[in-house]
């Protein structure tokens, strides 16, 4: 059990990274460069969930995307797909609460940027997808790589929206906080504490010291 813990958080947190990292992408270019109506409004929504209790946020996504939810239902209905007390409920709730550390970290390095770089570029009549392609993104790789890599130690330790949207199930859906949190309930059960927690340290100060690394390349690029 306690393995499959560990395995399914690894799991589960890579899934969760892979699939938000195109959006968080997207949000931050927007967030960095565009000024429109309703961008505090957006930028709100996005950090949103590093404020409310992530057993609130849990719940919303019971209610969104159970089987009575209207985007579960849909879902369900219409391609027999589940999300609520399943592991990829687990990587979708990991995903929106690590997606503001991600969209932090991506716009710092699109503000970073130079824009006479990418003005150069187009006066030269490249267009603005081969601009965006071949300039910006290079330059903004290194805040990438920092942001996708504190989405995946949030989702590792994300405990409180995981176990609300689907539960804690042995094997399917208990990661390591809810495997830890499980532990702690029954007695006598010290010394898997101590190695999961030990595993939980050892990957956060990992995701740390890459996700610092990348940064000090950020800037000294």
């Amino acid at each position: 059990m306690m393995w499959q813990a560990v395995f399914l958080s690894l799991q589960v947190s890579a899934v969760a990274t892979i699939c938000a990292l195109p959006l968080a992408i997207w949000v931050a270019h927007v967030l960095a460069r565009k000024q429109f109506r309703g961008h505090g409004l957006l930028n709100g929504l996005v950090h949103l969930p590093l404020v409310l209790p992530p057993v609130v946020t849990g719940y919303l996504l019971l209610i969104v995307f159970g089987k009575q939810g209207a985007v579960g239902g849909f879902l369900y209905d219409w391609f027999g797909i589940t999300l609520a007390f399943r592991w990829t409920g687990a990587a979708l709730a990991a995903a929106i609460m690590g997606f503001p550390l991600m969209v932090r970290a991506i716009r710092l390095g699109f503000e970073a940027v130079d824009a006479g770089l990418e003005d150069a570029a187009r006066t030269l009549g490249a267009s603005r997808a081969r601009v965006f392609g071949t300039v910006t993104l290079p330059l903004v790789m290194p805040a990438i790589l920092a942001g996708a890599v504190l989405g995946f130690a949030k989702a590792l330790g994300e405990f409180g929206a995981t176990i609300t949207f689907v539960a804690a199930i042995p094997g399917q859906t208990q990661t390591i906080p809810s495997a830890i949190y499980g532990l702690l309930q029954v007695p006598n059960q010290e010394s898997d504490v101590i190695v999961l927690v030990s595993i939980s340290v050892a990957l956060a100060m990992g995701a740390l010291v890459a996700s610092e690394w990348l940064a000090r390349r950020m800037v000294a690029r």
